[in-house]
């Protein structure tokens, strides 16, 4: 290993640096587009989830009612 860095090499190291750091900002930019899709995507499945719950409550309870309606009359 050199012991002394001359401006050129200095140079072509920065450089060298920079590049690295652009193509790492383009990817972290790329990440973050996908995460927010994955985002968005996670949040219309939690909307469907509370639709599937709530419609799973309304069935019970007028099951429920029902039931409860007959035995009311047969007595």
């Amino acid at each position: 290993m050199r012991s002394t860095w001359t401006d050129s090499r200095l140079d072509e190291f920065k450089n060298r640096i920079d590049s690295r750091l652009n193509d790492l900002d383009k990817r972290i930019g790329e990440l973050s587009t996908r995460v927010d899709g994955l985002s968005q995507r996670v949040d219309g499945l939690q909307h469907a989830m509370v639709q599937g719950f709530i419609a799973l409550v309304v069935v019970m309870a007028t099951g429920f009612m029902g039931l409860a309606g007959l035995i009311v009359t047969q007595i």
